[in-house]
Protein backbone atom coordinates (compact mmCIF):
# COMPACT_ATOMS: atom_id res chain seq x y z
CA UNK A 1 0.00 0.00 0.00
CA UNK A 2 1.26 3.78 -0.47
CA UNK A 3 0.51 6.83 1.09
CA UNK A 4 -0.64 9.60 -0.65
CA UNK A 5 1.22 13.37 0.34
CA UNK A 6 -1.95 15.54 1.90
CA UNK A 7 0.01 18.55 3.28
CA UNK A 8 2.50 20.59 1.57
CA UNK A 9 6.24 20.23 3.93
CA UNK A 10 5.64 22.65 5.79
CA UNK A 11 6.96 20.80 8.80
CA UNK A 12 11.09 20.66 9.05
CA UNK A 13 10.23 18.30 11.70
CA UNK A 14 6.82 16.57 11.86
CA UNK A 15 5.72 14.41 14.50
CA UNK A 16 3.34 13.59 17.09
CA UNK A 17 0.01 13.56 14.69
CA UNK A 18 -3.29 13.85 16.74
CA UNK A 19 -6.93 13.31 15.24
CA UNK A 20 -8.52 16.50 17.55
CA UNK A 21 -11.60 15.96 18.63
CA UNK A 22 -14.42 19.11 18.34
CA UNK A 23 -17.87 19.83 19.22
CA UNK A 24 -17.64 16.82 22.29
CA UNK A 25 -17.24 14.31 19.57
CA UNK A 26 -14.24 11.85 19.11
CA UNK A 27 -14.49 11.45 15.37
CA UNK A 28 -16.12 14.90 14.21
CA UNK A 29 -12.44 16.37 14.54
CA UNK A 30 -9.20 17.87 12.40
CA UNK A 31 -5.65 16.85 12.32
CA UNK A 32 -3.24 18.53 14.49
CA UNK A 33 0.93 17.54 14.65
CA UNK A 34 3.90 19.28 15.97
CA UNK A 35 6.56 21.13 13.82
CA UNK A 36 8.49 19.79 17.26
CA UNK A 37 12.03 21.45 16.71
CA UNK A 38 10.26 24.69 15.66
CA UNK A 39 8.39 25.07 19.04
CA UNK A 40 5.26 24.82 17.29
CA UNK A 41 1.75 23.03 16.23
CA UNK A 42 0.31 22.64 13.18
CA UNK A 43 -3.40 22.13 12.50
CA UNK A 44 -4.76 20.47 8.78
CA UNK A 45 -7.98 21.29 7.33
CA UNK A 46 -9.42 18.89 5.22
CA UNK A 47 -7.74 20.13 2.14
CA UNK A 48 -4.49 19.73 3.54
CA UNK A 49 -3.63 23.84 4.22
CA UNK A 50 -2.16 24.10 7.51
CA UNK A 51 -1.71 26.81 9.78
CA UNK A 52 0.45 27.28 12.86
CA UNK A 53 0.49 28.03 16.58
CA UNK A 54 3.85 28.77 18.51
CA UNK A 55 4.24 27.38 21.97
CA UNK A 56 7.09 29.98 23.23
CA UNK A 57 9.69 27.02 23.34
CA UNK A 58 11.88 25.38 21.29
CA UNK A 59 10.70 22.70 21.13
CA UNK A 60 6.87 21.50 20.72
CA UNK A 61 7.43 17.40 21.30
CA UNK A 62 4.03 16.33 21.84
CA UNK A 63 -0.06 17.37 23.01
CA UNK A 64 -3.27 16.02 23.92
CA UNK A 65 -6.91 17.26 24.58
CA UNK A 66 -7.97 17.87 27.79
CA UNK A 67 -10.28 15.77 29.22
CA UNK A 68 -12.64 18.94 30.38
CA UNK A 69 -11.31 21.19 27.20
CA UNK A 70 -8.08 23.03 26.33
CA UNK A 71 -4.93 21.15 25.76
CA UNK A 72 -2.44 19.64 27.30
CA UNK A 73 1.48 20.11 25.54
CA UNK A 74 5.21 18.80 26.41
CA UNK A 75 7.60 21.69 25.45
CA UNK A 76 11.27 21.04 25.54
CA UNK A 77 11.29 20.43 29.52
CA UNK A 78 8.05 21.77 30.66
CA UNK A 79 4.05 20.15 30.71
CA UNK A 80 2.24 22.99 29.70
CA UNK A 81 -1.43 23.56 29.97
CA UNK A 82 -4.07 25.59 28.19
CA UNK A 83 -7.88 26.40 28.44
CA UNK A 84 -8.24 26.57 24.87
CA UNK A 85 -7.30 24.42 21.66
CA UNK A 86 -6.25 27.50 20.03
CA UNK A 87 -3.68 27.13 22.72
CA UNK A 88 -3.74 31.29 23.81
CA UNK A 89 -3.19 30.85 27.41
CA UNK A 90 -0.76 28.08 27.57
CA UNK A 91 1.37 28.25 30.25
CA UNK A 92 3.62 26.23 31.89
CA UNK A 93 2.08 23.29 34.73
CA UNK A 94 5.20 21.73 36.28
CA UNK A 95 8.90 21.67 34.64
CA UNK A 96 9.80 18.02 34.61
CA UNK A 97 13.25 18.08 33.02
CA UNK A 98 16.28 20.13 34.66
CA UNK A 99 19.18 19.74 32.27
CA UNK A 100 19.57 21.74 29.26
CA UNK A 101 21.08 18.79 27.14
CA UNK A 102 17.48 17.23 27.64
CA UNK A 103 14.44 17.64 25.72
CA UNK A 104 11.08 16.28 25.81
CA UNK A 105 10.36 13.88 22.28
CA UNK A 106 7.28 12.04 22.41
CA UNK A 107 3.84 10.76 24.94
CA UNK A 108 0.72 9.77 25.13
CA UNK A 109 -1.87 9.59 27.58
CA UNK A 110 -3.28 6.58 29.32
CA UNK A 111 -6.50 4.54 29.72
CA UNK A 112 -6.89 6.61 33.25
CA UNK A 113 -5.88 10.10 32.17
CA UNK A 114 -2.18 9.84 32.98
CA UNK A 115 0.16 11.82 30.80
CA UNK A 116 3.28 9.66 29.81
CA UNK A 117 6.11 11.71 28.46
CA UNK A 118 9.65 10.60 27.12
CA UNK A 119 12.65 12.37 26.75
CA UNK A 120 16.15 12.13 24.85
CA UNK A 121 19.72 13.58 24.73
CA UNK A 122 20.30 16.41 22.20
CA UNK A 123 23.05 14.11 21.08
CA UNK A 124 21.38 11.40 21.46
CA UNK A 125 23.78 9.44 24.13
CA UNK A 126 23.06 6.07 25.16
CA UNK A 127 21.02 6.09 28.19
CA UNK A 128 20.34 9.35 28.74
CA UNK A 129 16.52 9.88 28.81
CA UNK A 130 13.62 8.96 30.92
CA UNK A 131 10.25 8.13 30.97
CA UNK A 132 7.67 9.96 33.45
CA UNK A 133 4.01 9.94 34.38
CA UNK A 134 1.89 13.49 34.69
CA UNK A 135 -1.16 12.33 36.84
CA UNK A 136 -4.14 14.66 36.78
CA UNK A 137 -2.24 17.00 39.70
CA UNK A 138 0.87 17.51 37.70
CA UNK A 139 2.39 15.03 40.22
CA UNK A 140 5.51 13.53 38.40
CA UNK A 141 6.68 9.88 38.73
CA UNK A 142 9.75 8.35 36.84
CA UNK A 143 8.43 5.06 35.22
CA UNK A 144 11.50 4.41 33.23
CA UNK A 145 15.37 5.60 33.21
CA UNK A 146 18.34 4.77 30.93
CA UNK A 147 16.35 5.02 27.40
CA UNK A 148 17.48 6.80 24.60
CA UNK A 149 15.20 7.91 22.30
CA UNK A 150 12.09 7.61 23.66
CA UNK A 151 9.44 7.54 21.41
CA UNK A 152 5.96 6.15 20.25
CA UNK A 153 3.47 5.28 23.11
CA UNK A 154 -0.30 3.48 22.93
CA UNK A 155 -2.58 1.37 24.09
CA UNK A 156 -4.93 -1.87 23.51
CA UNK A 157 -8.25 -0.98 22.89
CA UNK A 158 -9.24 -2.84 25.94
CA UNK A 159 -6.42 -0.92 27.78
CA UNK A 160 -4.53 -3.74 29.12
CA UNK A 161 -1.33 -3.14 27.07
CA UNK A 162 0.52 -0.35 26.33
CA UNK A 163 3.39 -0.49 23.21
CA UNK A 164 6.62 1.49 23.44
CA UNK A 165 9.02 2.45 21.76
CA UNK A 166 13.18 3.36 22.88
CA UNK A 167 14.18 3.41 18.87
CA UNK A 168 17.51 2.55 19.00
CA UNK A 169 16.57 -0.41 20.53
CA UNK A 170 15.54 -1.42 17.34
CA UNK A 171 12.46 -2.82 18.77
CA UNK A 172 8.86 -2.28 19.95
CA UNK A 173 8.34 -3.22 23.49
CA UNK A 174 4.47 -4.38 24.99
CA UNK A 175 3.84 -3.81 28.75
CA UNK A 176 1.05 -5.02 30.44
CA UNK A 177 -0.86 -1.72 32.12
CA UNK A 178 -3.23 -1.17 34.94
CA UNK A 179 -4.48 2.13 36.69
CA UNK A 180 -2.60 0.90 39.81
CA UNK A 181 0.74 -0.08 38.74
CA UNK A 182 1.11 1.18 35.47
CA UNK A 183 3.75 0.20 33.04
CA UNK A 184 4.75 -3.41 34.40
CA UNK A 185 6.18 -6.86 32.55
CA UNK A 186 7.84 -5.66 29.48
CA UNK A 187 8.56 -8.14 26.90
CA UNK A 188 9.92 -7.50 23.06
CA UNK A 189 6.44 -7.10 20.62
CA UNK A 190 9.00 -7.11 17.66
CA UNK A 191 12.42 -6.46 16.45
CA UNK A 192 13.63 -5.04 13.03
CA UNK A 193 15.49 -7.60 11.27
CA UNK A 194 19.69 -7.19 11.51
CA UNK A 195 20.51 -6.79 7.64
CA UNK A 196 17.48 -3.67 7.76
CA UNK A 197 19.18 -0.83 7.25
CA UNK A 198 16.43 0.88 9.00
CA UNK A 199 17.39 3.37 12.44
CA UNK A 200 14.59 1.72 14.05
CA UNK A 201 10.82 2.32 15.44
CA UNK A 202 9.48 6.15 16.27
CA UNK A 203 5.94 7.20 16.71
CA UNK A 204 3.13 4.26 16.81
CA UNK A 205 -0.76 3.98 17.35
CA UNK A 206 -2.79 1.35 17.70
CA UNK A 207 -6.05 0.62 15.80
CA UNK A 208 -9.25 -0.60 16.93
CA UNK A 209 -8.71 -4.28 16.12
CA UNK A 210 -5.18 -3.96 18.17
CA UNK A 211 -3.12 -4.12 15.31
CA UNK A 212 -0.15 -2.18 15.76
CA UNK A 213 0.84 1.02 13.33
CA UNK A 214 4.32 1.48 13.82
CA UNK A 215 6.93 4.55 11.48
CA UNK A 216 9.98 2.98 10.83
CA UNK A 217 12.54 5.70 10.60
CA UNK A 218 14.88 5.73 7.82
CA UNK A 219 12.86 3.22 6.66
CA UNK A 220 10.40 4.96 4.04
CA UNK A 221 7.16 2.76 5.95
CA UNK A 222 4.48 2.61 8.57
CA UNK A 223 4.49 -1.32 9.82
CA UNK A 224 1.37 -2.86 11.50
CA UNK A 225 1.64 -5.80 13.12
CA UNK A 226 -0.76 -7.71 14.60
CA UNK A 227 -1.55 -8.49 18.56
CA UNK A 228 0.49 -11.35 18.25
CA UNK A 229 3.41 -9.49 16.52
CA UNK A 230 3.17 -10.88 12.96
CA UNK A 231 3.66 -8.38 10.73
CA UNK A 232 0.80 -8.04 8.32
CA UNK A 233 0.75 -4.86 6.19
CA UNK A 234 3.04 -2.18 5.02
CA UNK A 235 2.36 1.22 3.87
CA UNK A 236 4.86 2.74 1.60
CA UNK A 237 5.88 6.32 1.65
CA UNK A 238 8.33 8.15 -1.12
CA UNK A 239 10.72 10.30 1.87
CA UNK A 240 13.09 8.30 4.16
CA UNK A 241 12.15 9.20 7.24
CA UNK A 242 8.85 8.70 8.68
CA UNK A 243 8.07 9.69 12.18
CA UNK A 244 4.50 8.87 13.70
CA UNK A 245 1.64 8.11 12.59
CA UNK A 246 -2.38 8.00 14.11
CA UNK A 247 -6.26 7.23 12.43
CA UNK A 248 -8.18 10.14 11.84
CA UNK A 249 -11.18 11.29 9.25
CA UNK A 250 -14.82 11.07 10.11
CA UNK A 251 -15.12 7.38 10.54
CA UNK A 252 -11.13 7.09 11.83
CA UNK A 253 -10.28 5.56 8.89
CA UNK A 254 -7.53 7.41 7.31
CA UNK A 255 -3.68 6.65 8.27
CA UNK A 256 -1.98 9.80 8.56
CA UNK A 257 1.70 9.67 8.35
CA UNK A 258 4.06 12.59 9.46
CA UNK A 259 7.43 12.85 7.80
CA UNK A 260 10.72 14.83 8.60
CA UNK A 261 13.66 16.52 6.57
CA UNK A 262 15.80 16.13 9.85
CA UNK A 263 19.24 13.75 8.26
CA UNK A 264 17.95 14.46 4.57
CA UNK A 265 20.53 16.13 2.53
CA UNK A 266 19.75 19.84 1.03
CA UNK A 267 17.82 19.48 -2.10
CA UNK A 268 17.36 15.58 -1.83
CA UNK A 269 13.52 14.84 -0.43
CA UNK A 270 11.53 17.48 -1.58
CA UNK A 271 8.73 16.28 -0.02
CA UNK A 272 10.00 15.38 3.36
CA UNK A 273 8.40 17.53 6.04
CA UNK A 274 5.05 16.71 4.64
CA UNK A 275 2.08 14.74 6.28
CA UNK A 276 0.48 11.81 3.86
CA UNK A 277 -2.12 9.95 4.07
CA UNK A 278 -3.53 6.37 3.32
CA UNK A 279 -6.63 4.14 3.50
CA UNK A 280 -5.80 0.82 5.52
CA UNK A 281 -9.60 -0.45 5.76
CA UNK A 282 -9.21 -0.71 9.47
CA UNK A 283 -10.47 2.10 11.77
CA UNK A 284 -8.53 4.07 14.24
CA UNK A 285 -9.30 4.71 18.56
CA UNK A 286 -10.26 8.21 19.15
CA UNK A 287 -7.45 10.01 21.01
CA UNK A 288 -7.43 9.58 24.73
CA UNK A 289 -7.35 12.83 26.70
CA UNK A 290 -5.13 13.76 29.57
CA UNK A 291 -7.59 14.06 33.21
CA UNK A 292 -5.63 16.98 34.50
Amino acid sequence: MKAEQFTDPVAYHAEGPVWWPQDGSPVAGMLRYVDMTAGRILTADGDGSVTAADVGSPVAAFFRPRADGGAVVATEHAVCLADDAALSDLRPAVTVLDSPEVRFNDGGCAPDGTLYGGSMRYDQASGGGVLVSVASDTSVTTVRDGVTVSNGLDWSPDGTLAYYNDTPTRSTAVYSWDADRGLHDGRTFFTLDDDDPAGGPDGLCVDADGNVWTAIYGGSRVECHDPSGILVDVVELPVTNVTACTFGGPELDRLYVTTTRENVPDGAQPTAGAVYVAVPGVRGQPVRPFAG
